[in-house]
């Protein structure tokens, strides 16, 4: 492992800064005019959720609810039909909650410091990084799975990074950052530079501006260890959880359990299990006659 006087040897803020000047994605949470708001719905939206499924409903998503109080005073309900297909649908939940604290606690205006930005509900260590620096131009180190890619293979010369360590990460990253009014800019070419170049599984080397980085010098050691395993999809109580909301998002009024059934009639155990954690939840409650509707809607 490098030092953190090395590592600011290893990124050259005006190579990664002038790429991504050149190669940047044309996203609509970057445009001039988002606020910090809005660039906080994105943030929860993207998490473990690729991009293009999140520009599918970023945008209309913050012209119907542009603000904290706007999205405070939406029911619930409203709120888990509008989030669709994003999946982890409690992130709509706590987003929902998250808006209802700034409104009522910060006079409608999110935070721009990481302390309190953490006190907030969904709000963790990653999203609170990211919205100080994203939307209020904050040198503080974000570090997502991208960054922590890219700062292994330039700095540390392996092919993955090691298993998480905020301290750590955190570190590795705030060693990184120019010392100037650049570190905003810098951070978020830093994650797209993992997000488009320095991929997983499939590097684009060849197009990558850092000339120094200590993989390629290395001569691009393989990743040590076992293989990771990937998590699945189908068969999971997510896919029930899922096509249990699907039945509840598309009825304006509460259904029967036999209504529900039909969502997944191979396994009733399972379809049990998966219903039984939406109340748990509160993505769904149950009516006084034995029916299951969204959150706020029975």
């Amino acid at each position: 492992m490098t030092n953190s006087g090395t590592n600011s040897q290893r990124i050259v803020a005006g190579e990664l800064l002038a790429w991504y000047e050149r190669s940047r994605r044309d996203l609509p949470w970057r445009q001039p005019g988002v606020d910090g708001w809005q660039i906080l719905v994105s943030e929860f939206m993207l998490q473990q959720t690729p991009v293009s499924r999140v520009l599918s409903i970023w945008p209309d998503w913050v012209r119907r609810w542009p603000s904290a109080s706007a999205t405070a005073a939406a029911t619930p309900a409203d709120i888990l039909r509008a989030w669709g297909k994003l999946g982890y649908p409690r992130r709509a939940k706590r987003l929902h909650e998250c808006a209802t604290v700034i409104a009522r606690d910060h006079d409608d205006v999110v935070p721009d410091d990481v302390d309190t930005l953490l006190t907030l509900p969904g709000v963790g260590s990653y999203t609170a990084r990211a919205i100080a620096c994203f939307a209020y131009s904050k040198p503080v180190p974000v570090v997502d799975t991208n960054v922590r890619r890219v700062v292994a293979r330039a700095v540390h010369g392996l092919a993955d990074a090691n298993a998480p360590s905020t301290a750590r990460d955190h570190a590795d990253v705030a060693a990184l950052l120019p010392p100037d009014e650049t570190a905003p800019g810098f951070s978020v070419a830093l994650m797209e530079l993992g997000a488009i170049v320095c991929t997983a599984r499939a590097p684009k080397c060849g197009s990558c501006p850092l000339r120094e980085c200590a993989w390629r010098l290395a001569g691009y050691p393989p990743r040590q260890g076992p293989a990771r395993r990937v998590q699945g999809y189908a068969g999971t109580d997510r896919q029930v959880r899922g096509r249990l909301l699907d039945i509840l998002r598309g009825k304006e009024s509460p259904v029967t359990r036999a209504e529900l059934d039909v969502a997944w009639p191979t396994d009733t155990q399972q379809r049990k299990r998966a219903l039984d954690s939406l109340l748990a939840d509160g993505l769904v409650t149950r009516t006084a006659d034995g029916r299951f509707a969204l959150a706020g809607e029975g």
